[in-house]
């Protein structure tokens, strides 16, 4: 046993301390939220009933990277209480730009605090002697300035702080179910990087090829709190898509988070490669991570049931019931090719808004690879459509609209933001989407459509340019965000690579 489950929290002030405006400072209010305590004695009745030893604190840095520090289960009381220091380069994976310098934070700057979210906390199904928890992140309370303040550059208390203030000023919520397609790789004889399985789409036979790996997958999945609802073998070498049910944007993105870290403990049990690199093989189709939105007002959460309590309830909460206000309004027989004004609003936010959107989808230099190799069902055109795959914004159905250009190295935290800025917009300034289209554009015929950005340096100017955007990354999150995506594009414009040998070492002779 690791503690008595009667153990009280211990708790650092009596009192809530205020800042200059009178609220509670951000870390006090955040440690004194109605049910918190009793949250974390639930996790130690848990922690003692499972024997677990060892806590990961984990969190997600602006580039999707999972961070965080270890520490002993029987200090939980005093970790849920007090949290976790670490560098605040930690937010920006304590890298440094082609320079030299630190990206985001310096050396000399103070550490966060992370403190654990009980709600999340979940035993880990590979190892019973370990368990996670994922944190929120604030300043130090010894800062000068806004001490003990929320970290503005911890990407999942950004999303949650932004889903909030939308509820508040809508009265509805966001939804979102997320598609994570990736590749099972292996090295052959001669060292080069092929799939698993072969190319070939929806087929049973590559489903079988993969059977032992994607139902380990689903084992842990389910253990991990991921009500998983269907799969399918894509058209790429080793392309599984394993898909979860829609959620809270919040609970969504870390269970995306979690379904990589899973797939990345499988490959290690398998001896193979969890890859969610975007594009590795040209000419054959991409990873992407379609983002299914919709709108809803009311609900209740849902717990779905486990043999064995492996995690606490939080983990297994799923929104369910309500109305979908994408569908509010429409008569029996309406037409499906025909948005009502919530929707219309809504995608005229998203389209407004895809260049500088295209910054957080398509958030790397290698996920461009996606957009330019046309013809493998990416988007290609700044625009919408009924069904139109080739349009960033696809209306699948009456009662979701799917956003394509996001890839699988999206960050899910950012990404949901920049959605919600964006439609938040489309709401409150009726903005209007303008017609659908149902071209192909991958056809030759030249499409009148604006494109996407087509290079991270095209897409970070377009997001610079964007106010409504840049206020969904606020404080140092737009900084932090944006001086590390432009040293990656500084240093790919910089690298002399075999494309260059092959392009130019004969060019003048």
């Amino acid at each position: 046993m690791q503690g008595n489950p009667t153990t009280p929290v211990p708790t650092l002030n009596t009192a809530l301390r205020r800042d200059r405006r009178g609220e509670p400072v951000d870390i006090d209010a955040f440690l004194s939220e109605p049910g918190r305590s009793d949250a974390t004695n639930d996790v130690r009745k848990l922690i003692d009933k499972l024997d677990i030893q060892y806590i990961y604190v984990q969190f997600v840095s602006v580039t999707g990277r999972v961070v965080g520090k270890g520490m002993p289960a029987s200090r939980w009381e005093d970790l849920a209480a007090r949290g976790v220091q670490m560098v605040y380069g930690a937010v920006a994976n304590v890298a440094t730009d082609r320079r030299g310098r630190y990206l985001g934070y310096g050396p000399e700057a103070s550490e966060l605090i992370a403190i654990p979210e009980p709600e999340t906390f979940a035993q880990l199904p590979w190892d019973g002697r370990v368990a996670r928890v994922f944190a929120r992140l604030f300043r130090n309370r010894e800062e000068d300035e806004n001490p003990g303040a929320a970290l503005s550059s911890d990407c999942r208390g950004n999303l949650a702080q932004q889903h909030a203030a939308f509820a508040d000023r809508h009265d509805m919520r966001l939804r979102v179910g997320t598609e994570p397609e990736m590749m099972w790789l292996r090295r052959n004889a001669d060292n080069e990087l092929v799939g698993v399985s072969k190319p070939y789409c929806y087929h049973v036979d590559q489903l079988e090829e993969l059977r032992d790996i994607s139902m380990r997958v689903l084992t842990y999945g389910r253990a991990l709190g991921l009500d998983m609802i269907q799969g399918d073998h894509e058209d790429a070498p080793g392309q599984l898509e394993l898909n979860f049910r829609f959620d809270d944007p919040l609970r969504n993105a870390d269970r995306l988070i979690t379904y990589r870290q899973i797939c990345r403990q499988v490959a290690r049990e398998f001896g193979v490669i969890a890859c969610f690199m975007t594009k590795p093989f040209p000419g054959l189709s991409a990873s992407g991570c379609h983002h299914n939105l919709s709108l809803w007002r009311g609900g209740d959460d849902e717990t779905v049931p486990m043999e064995t309590e492996t995690t606490v309830p939080g983990v297994r909460h799923y929104r369910t019931g309500g109305v979908n206000l994408l569908t509010e309004d429409r008569a029996a027989g309406a037409n499906p090719l025909q948005l009502n004004d919530i929707g219309r609003r809504m995608v005229g936010g998203v389209v407004t808004h895809l260049p500088a959107l295209t910054a957080l989808a398509a958030s790397t230099v290698h996920s461009y690879r996606r957009l330019w190799d046309t013809g493998f069902w990416a988007p290609l055109t700044a625009g919408w459509g009924f069904q139109n795959r080739t349009s960033a914004v696809r209306v699948s159905a009456p009662d979701r609209v799917e956003y394509r250009t996001a890839d699988s190295m999206v960050n899910p935290y950012l990404m949901a933001a920049g959605l919600l800025a964006a439609m938040d917009d489309g709401l409150t300034g009726n903005l209007d989407p303008g017609p659908p289209s149902s071209a192909n554009s991958y056809d030759s015929t030249p499409d009148p459509r604006p494109t996407l950005p087509m290079n991270l340096g095209a897409a970070l100017t377009a997001l610079d340019r964007d106010e409504v955007l840049r206020a969904a990354l606020p404080g140092d999150m737009y900084r932090v965000y944006t001086a590390h995506k432009r040293d990656e594009w500084e240093r790919f414009l910089a690298t002399t690579s075999e494309w260059d040998f092959d392009f130019y070492l004969d060019y003048v002779s």
